[in-house]
């Protein structure tokens, strides 16, 4: 049985879903700073990553999470970016650029190319997302899952 919500938990959860249901203008979202594109298309990217992994037929966790790690690591990334660049839109190319050239923290066991330009692949997943272009987003991800699954021994 559902309880009954008070009138300012009700409106607390209508705002908090307002939230998350914001849809971003193309211009909105290439204006946000590339970083926080790239939060999201990092969140974004590996939720797909693990349904994709599970639609698979992986069922054991530790074996998904060591699978995950071949696609969503900056090398995997950035051999995503280098061999889609060609197949992307000026403006795709734009985003990709803008997340590559930011200025941010590499970790230590990260080539930084290799970082900026999976900096840059998130960005563009990122901005995908969040104006909407779900499509074209979605299209990426199997490509650059094609990518890996080809070049890789998963």
């Amino acid at each position: 049985m559902e309880k009954s919500l008070t009138p300012e938990t009700s409106d607390r959860l209508k705002a908090i879903q307002s939230t998350i249901d914001t849809h971003y203008t193309r211009e909105q979202a290439a204006a946000m700073n590339p970083l926080a594109l790239a939060y999201i298309g990092d969140g974004i990217f590996s939720d797909l990553i693990r349904k994709y992994l599970l639609g698979c037929g992986h069922q054991n966790v530790n074996v998904m999470t060591k699978t995950s790690i071949c696609y969503v690591r900056a090398s995997a990334q950035a051999q995503i970016v280098r061999t889609l660049l060609p197949e992307l839109s000026e403006t795709e190319e734009r985003m990709v650029k803008r997340g590559r050239n930011t200025a941010s923290q590499v970790p230590k066991n990260a080539n930084p190319s290799d970082y900026r330009y999976a900096t840059g692949f998130e960005t563009l997943i990122g901005y995908l997302f969040l104006c909407g272009e779900v499509k074209r987003m979605n299209s990426l991800i199997c490509q650059s899952i094609d990518v890996i699954n080809q070049n890789s021994e998963i």
